[in-house]
């Protein structure tokens, strides 16, 4: 046995010499190759070395891209901007002046959208299409088609178009629910015109609202750039799937500063079906404004409660007048709902079917006081 260790000592040591005589001597013997690299030839039989064939490189998400991109879309959408004087279309007016006459003059603008659907249903952002007198889709592989409207809900910048291609590459829906602050997001569209281009970011806030962009308001934040002509356009997963629709960005400049906001995909999930079933969204109305309490209101109006919402106005013969509803109640539950900030109790008096009836508590003179209320449609926005 221990010639055996005396044997083994002297192979250990002998190699280790030669080990440090190989790296003073010629180091480069020692490299190990990560990966093998061939020759190549170009001009002039010029050697260079030509890697082979490229591999997804640690941290790369070119598998999320390649399965979202194909369902993003470009959108392109025209509209007059005045209107044609009738005796320019009269047949004598023409025979004499013919092209010389002005054409309606057109305004042109873009966007990006996404196909939801393999029947050709494509989710945008309704400024992207307000008062187009035409769109036109543009898809990933170059294909063109006229779109038409489906209908458009401008409380939550939503529009759905259809174009009449059939077998398209739908995006797969993603679950909104789980995403977290720092999770990874790609966002996909058509920036200023020059084509498809992906973006990388994270989530930087979810739940953001009271920006005054939308009506209704519960926006993704993300970092990843997103600058104009990205506006109806994909946020997706590391799967990629998608998780909401981009739809504006804060900048003074009008360029990215990596702070973009996109609508959740169940948000666009619920309007998007609304709409192929009705034509528009329904949603509840009462006519009234309410403001948030505030303990400097809660102060100065004497009230006992200390946060929640105030009534601060109500529409003359409206649900809410007609039920008996006053400014400076407060209100403290909605269809049995606990109603919070102003934000929570409008989506609440929004879930609520018209027609229907929904008792509401509220606070009146510090005591609670029950009324039921005959519930209207919320009147849709006129276009500004």
């Amino acid at each position: 046995m221990r010639r055996f260790w005396l044997l083994f000592a002297q192979v250990v040591t002998i190699a280790l010499a030669v080990y440090f005589v190989v790296a003073a001597l010629r180091p480069d013997w020692l490299a190990l190759p990560l990966r093998r690299v061939e020759p190549a030839k170009v001009a002039n039989n010029v050697s260079v070395l030509q890697a082979p064939g490229a591999q997804p490189a640690p941290g790369s998400y070119r598998e999320a891209a390649g399965r979202a991109m194909p369902a993003v879309v470009n959108i392109f959408t025209s509209k007059n901007r005045g209107r044609e004087h009738p005796l320019l279309r009269d047949p004598f007016f023409r025979r004499f002046f013919g092209d010389r006459l002005p054409p309606g003059e057109q305004q042109s603008s873009l966007g990006s959208g996404v196909i939801v659907s393999p029947d050709g249903y494509i989710l945008t952002n309704n400024h992207v299409i307000e008062g187009a007198d035409q769109i036109q889709v543009v898809l990933a592989d170059g294909r063109k088609s006229p779109a038409r409207l489906v209908g458009s809900d401008p409380e939550t910048d939503l529009a759905v178009i259809r174009i009449d291609v059939r077998d398209l590459p739908a995006i797969v829906l993603g679950n909104d629910d789980a995403v977290r602050v720092g999770d990874v997001v790609l966002a996909i569209g058509n920036p200023f015109g020059v084509g498809q281009t992906v973006t990388l970011g994270i989530v930087s806030a979810v739940g953001r609202n009271n920006l005054h962009i939308n009506q209704f308001e519960n926006f993704i934040q993300t970092d990843a750039a997103i600058n104009f002509g990205n506006s109806g356009g994909a946020l997706v997963d590391t799967s990629g799937n998608l998780l909401g629709i981009n739809s504006a960005i804060y900048s003074q400049s009008g360029g990215s500063v990596g702070i973009g906001f996109a609508i959740p995909v169940t948000t666009a999930k619920s309007v998007m079906d609304a709409i192929i079933r009705h034509g528009a969204v329904v949603r509840g109305w009462i006519g009234i404004e309410t403001q948030d309490i505030t303990p400097e209101l809660a102060d100065s109006f004497g009230l006992a409660q200390q946060s929640g919402t105030i009534i601060a106005g109500v529409v003359r013969d409206g649900p809410a007048h007609r039920a008996g509803l006053r400014p400076g109640d407060i209100l403290l539950t909605v269809a049995g709902k606990q109603a919070g900030t102003t934000i929570d109790t409008l989506k609440l008096i929004a879930q609520l079917p018209p027609g229907g009836k929904a008792t509401m508590t509220v606070m009146r003179n510090n005591r609670p006081a029950t009324v039921d209320v005959t519930v209207g449609k919320r009147p849709r926005p006129q276009p500004q």
